[in-house]
């Protein structure tokens, strides 16, 4: 027997569905052709109310069929199925990580703050430092700590005030600016962007294939590799960061530093230099016997960069009275990559536009003015962009929501 229901129909622009108001009358045309026409088509009836059941049921179905067909595309994929795509490049999703957080550490001149100390935050978090660092002549010295527990866990500025564990010469900790949120399990946007970088992970001797492999590295949050072959240093991005002649600057946030080094050396070019910030000692142990060949891998490690945002809503009696603080986590929620988007990274620009969507999902009677953003409450515009050497922050207290009469 035939229908008179549209087919789902596979273009090469993609699949495309009929509209259930097609749908509903081949189902009516259906009903009436079984029972020997002159039905009764009212919706209202007996056989209205059939059809419509049908004409639900089959484009719910066809809902289904398009969704399927969007999990085959790396671009839309998610969950398991992005998992299957992931696996076809040897790559599995990230698991959680911690928040990491540039602690300023204060004390003796001299003193040596070995990777591991640990800190504590004044909700109780425990943090451990990512690398050996000195007190210098100032009596500080600024090192990034990653929280022991999971998840974006927010850590303001001046939360990281207790040091956890005493060690002689080391006094005072605290934090100039808000932490970077970990994740849970790393997002879809996350995902796909290292599936895409990943392609070059089984090369040697180019920027991509570094990047590749530092981002596979357990509690690495974000990762930026630039190279300098020439003979002659260069001056590259918004903050005019020095990268020295024939050096690659891989700038990494989070992770291991034994980890870290050890996925670098394996990938850059031989007699390649370094331009950065942080170092460690990696040993050459395949095809030798003690004592191993050594190599001082270095990378950058960017500094935290506090983002300033400034809304302006129409003030409005129907608003709820928290909108403020919804506004406030949502564009806290889209900066970290938790909408379901691309996070703020190292060496990225951000645009205002980027955050209208999650604002006016707040509440249907927001309506935005303008959303500007900035390094500072006072420089603020619809763009900002970020140095190989920075990382953006955001810490909801530096999020400022007006209600503006009109």
């Amino acid at each position: 027997m035939t229908t008179n229901v549209p087919q789902v129909q596979f273009t090469p622009e993609g699949v495309v569905l009929p509209e259930e108001s097609e749908i509903l009358q081949g189902v009516q045309a259906d009903i009436d052709q079984a029972f020997g026409g002159g039905v009764n088509p009212q919706l209202s009836t007996p056989q209205g109310q059939l059809a419509q059941s049908q004409t639900a049921i089959i484009g719910n179905k066809n809902d289904q069929i398009a969704e399927i067909s969007n999990q085959v595309d790396p671009d839309t994929s998610d969950g398991r199925w992005q998992d299957g795509i992931g696996r076809i490049y040897f790559i599995e999703r990230i698991s959680a990580s911690g928040t990491v957080v540039t602690g300023t550490c204060g004390g003796k001149v001299g003193t040596v703050v070995p990777a591991g100390s640990m800190a504590e935050d004044t909700s109780g978090y425990q943090y451990y430092s990512l690398t050996d660092a000195t007190i210098g002549s100032g009596g500080v010295v600024d090192v990034d700590f990653q929280c022991s527990t999971t998840g974006p866990i927010a850590c303001p500025a001046g939360s990281l005030a207790k040091i956890f564990r005493a060690q002689i010469g080391w006094d005072t900790i605290s934090n100039k600016t808000a932490g970077t949120p970990g994740v849970d399990v790393e997002g879809r946007a996350d995902f796909e962007n290292r599936r895409r970088n990943s392609v070059a992970a089984n090369a040697v001797n180019s920027p991509q294939s570094i990047l590749a492999n530092v981002l596979s590295v357990d509690n690495v949050l974000d990762a930026y590799v630039k190279d300098n072959d020439s003979n002659g240093d260069i001056i590259y991005g918004v903050t005019d960061f020095t990268i020295a002649k024939n050096s690659v600057c891989v700038s990494v946030a989070g992770g291991d530093p034994a980890a870290v080094s050890e996925s670098i050396w394996k990938k850059k070019s031989l007699g390649c230099s370094y331009t950065g910030n942080t170092s460690y000692t990696v040993q050459d142990r395949d095809g030798y016997e003690a004592p191993y060949p050594e190599y001082i891998v270095s990378w950058l490690t960017p500094t935290a960069s506090a983002v300033f945002f400034n809304v302006q809503i129409s003030a409005s009696d129907l608003l709820p009275y928290d909108v403020q603080d919804s506004i406030k986590q949502a564009i806290v929620s889209a900066f970290n990559g938790q909408d379901g988007g691309s996070r703020a990274r190292i060496c990225s620009t951000i645009y205002a536009g980027r955050y209208y969507a999650g604002v006016s999902a707040v509440d249907s009677n927001v309506n935005i003015l303008s959303i500007t953003i900035g390094l500072s409450a006072t420089s603020l515009g619809t763009s900002l962009a970020f140095g190989i050497d920075q990382r953006p922050t955001l810490s909801p207290e530096d999020i400022t929501v007006e209600l503006v009469g009109v």
